[in-house]
């Protein structure tokens, strides 16, 4: 049997690098690998955090993968002849459409990779999800997903799982950090409305499944109560959700408390953004797999108040349960807040798998596929 290779070739498939939880994902990969001498690439569409990627030591191939489009088609061919060339050890899939790609391009490739899959999210079991199970190991990224998966496919050979949880670094997101002088008088020249009063962060992509309506509503109760709140939705701002920021708008207005709150697009500060807040917010309608956000602000020291369901739900209960709130209940969500507000409860120091472990966990399943692999030829 020949020896496995000791520098790897790893392709990272996924949409685009833009903003979100498995993006951080791959990144904290293509670092891990970097660091060990191994080749990390990463396919996608593109954006804000390529850069990142190319700072870091990791390559980047553009291409359109995960546009749910006949046009993506068209990434079929150069996606194998790249996947020809590079000649991976590994391909790394992090969502379904990428995955059904990938495993069609690979076809006919004369020496196939081990694949490897992270279920970032709870997505709606089917055949088309299942794409994410034909692995030969499969990433949970929380023992909430597990569980779905054990749930929803419980005739698929659970030996192949490995519940690997998001983390945080602790130096990245320090327990007690301060934002510098200057950026603290360069933020509030920036944000205007949201000074004088108490912050709350409600960070998210610009999809109604966020629950920015919530905190629209939270809003304008504190504010009744004659509580001085502010609401920031960093996220919310992003190219093709114009008309749901101009509904969220509207309902500000109605509300009359459209000059309390501000709608940005993503940040890249958020660590700062978190040490910042009186108070972070995560009120997801659908079940999130994780919820990094919750573990950043929470490694950091910041409260969060969050419905207690998916991942989101695993967290607080484990870490934070004074901000546990039943999904939905606008009623026990102001009554949570203002009780934190008015009477503050600060985290206890963190006790959750770190960055360093993740990255490890995760390069192990490497070594585990490609050692199955050499074994099997």
């Amino acid at each position: 049997m020949p020896a496995p290779p000791s520098r790897w070739t790893v392709v990272q498939l996924i949409p685009a690098m833009q903003a979100g939880g498995a993006e951080r994902s791959v990144l904290e990969i293509g670092r891990a690998l970097v660091a060990e001498g191994h080749r990390s690439i990463v396919v996608s569409a593109g954006g804000r955090l390529v850069q990142t990627l190319h700072d870091e030591g990791s390559e980047h191939l553009s291409l359109e993968i995960g546009r749910k489009s006949l046009r993506t088609l068209g990434a079929l061919l150069p996606l194998h002849r790249h996947l020809r060339e590079l000649r991976p050890d590994i391909v790394h899939v992090r969502s379904r459409l990428p995955a059904w790609l990938a495993a069609v391009a690979m076809r006919g490739l004369a020496a196939r990779p081990a694949v490897v899959s992270t279920v970032h999210g709870l997505n709606s079991p089917g055949r088309y999800s299942s794409i994410m199970l034909r692995a030969d190991a499969v990433i949970a990224v929380s023992e909430t997903v597990r569980e779905y998966i054990g749930r929803h496919y419980p005739d698929w050979p659970a030996e192949r799982m490995r519940v690997i949880p998001r983390a945080v670094d602790p130096a990245a997101f320090p327990r007690g950090f301060q934002p510098s002088a200057a950026w603290l008088a360069a933020w509030a020249a920036r944000h205007p409305k949201l000074g004088g009063g108490r912050l709350l962060v409600l960070p998210g992509r610009g999809t109604r499944l966020k629950g920015h309506r919530h905190a629209l509503t939270l809003l304008s109760t504190l504010r009744g109560q004659g509580e001085d709140v502010r609401l920031w939705l960093p996220g919310v701002v992003e190219p093709g959700r114009e008309a749901y920021l101009e509904e969220l708008q509207a309902l500000a207005r109605h509300l009359d408390v459209a000059g309390y709150v501000e709608f940005s697009p993503s940040q890249t500060d958020v660590r700062e953004i978190y040490a910042r807040a009186d108070l972070v917010l995560q009120l997801s309608d659908k079940p999130e797999a994780l919820g990094r956000t919750v573990l950043e602000a929470l490694s950091l020291g910041t409260p969060v108040a969050g419905f207690a369901h998916g991942g989101v739900g695993e967290l607080l209960a484990r870490h934070y349960p004074e901000g546990a709130v039943p999904l939905g209940d606008a009623f026990r969500l102001a009554e949570t807040v203002r009780g934190l507000l008015q009477r503050p409860q600060p985290p206890a120091p963190l006790q959750a798998g770190t960055l360093d472990q993740m990255q490890s966990a995760t390069l192990q399943v490497y070594r585990d596929v490609t050692a199955q692999r050499m074994t099997a030829t």
